[in-house]
């Protein structure tokens, strides 16, 4: 029997790189034009955030939160779970960012639009329209393809990125609750791509290691 710290991330893997971009190729073409729509939904939170008053805040995190549900149901359930044992898991996982966003965000108005602009607005700012506009072109770029682009509100990566841009203009009792999951998916979702020999495990990562840095910083200062 092998020693156990001679095993790698691959080893642990269900799945072939090859085998998971066909799965994401297949699941874009079923739900094409969905991609449409959710990037005019993206578009759409962002300028909700530039208006007053905490009823467009409301409205952008609701439709956050119907983009969590859809993946938890859309993309793990019935797609991931395919290939890997796992994914029902985190359909609950995603499921339950949904249900915190519906309730903290939507239903309860835990949070308000942070005032001014420091430098964790423009990160928010930088994260969101970096998922929104500039994650989907990864894919061709390495040589995958537009057919294997993951788009905000589509793919777990960068709605996970998205959120916490979004997160970072936002302010509030519950805005911590909120950060957790998608700030795991970060790390969960680079560990896989790593293992997959991804390039965009570094992105991933970066992201959610930048979003959590700038959250303690800004509650360091403010103390």
């Amino acid at each position: 029997m092998s020693e156990w710290w001679t095993y790698t991330l691959s080893d642990f893997l269900m799945f072939s790189p090859r085998t998971y971009y066909r799965m994401l190729g297949r699941y874009n073409e079923g739900i094409w034009p969905a991609h449409v729509v959710t990037l005019g939904l993206g578009s759409a939170m962002l300028g909700l955030l530039r208006r007053p008053g905490g009823a467009p805040l409301r409205v952008a995190t609701g439709l956050l939160a119907a983009l969590w549900a859809w993946l938890a149901w859309g993309f793990f359930r019935d797609r991931y779970a395919e290939i890997n044992l796992a994914a029902r898991w985190l359909a609950l996982l995603f499921g339950g960012q949904a249900l915190l966003l519906a309730w903290l965000g939507a239903l309860r108005g835990r949070l308000r639009v942070q005032p001014g602009r420091d430098f964790v607005g423009w990160l928010g700012i930088g994260l969101f329209t970096g998922a929104l506009l500039l994650y989907p072109a990864l894919a061709p770029l390495l040589g995958r393809g537009w057919q294997q682009s993951e788009v905000f509100g589509i793919a777990p990566d960068p709605t996970a990125i998205g959120t916490l841009g979004l997160l970072l203009l936002t302010e509030g009792r519950g805005r911590p609750a909120l950060l957790a999951i998608p700030l795991l998916w970060c790390l969960l979702g680079s560990a896989t791509l790593w293992a997959l020999g991804s390039p965009e495990a570094w992105v991933l990562g970066a992201a959610g290691i930048a979003a959590l840095a700038a959250t303690l910083a800004r509650a360091r200062i403010a103390r």
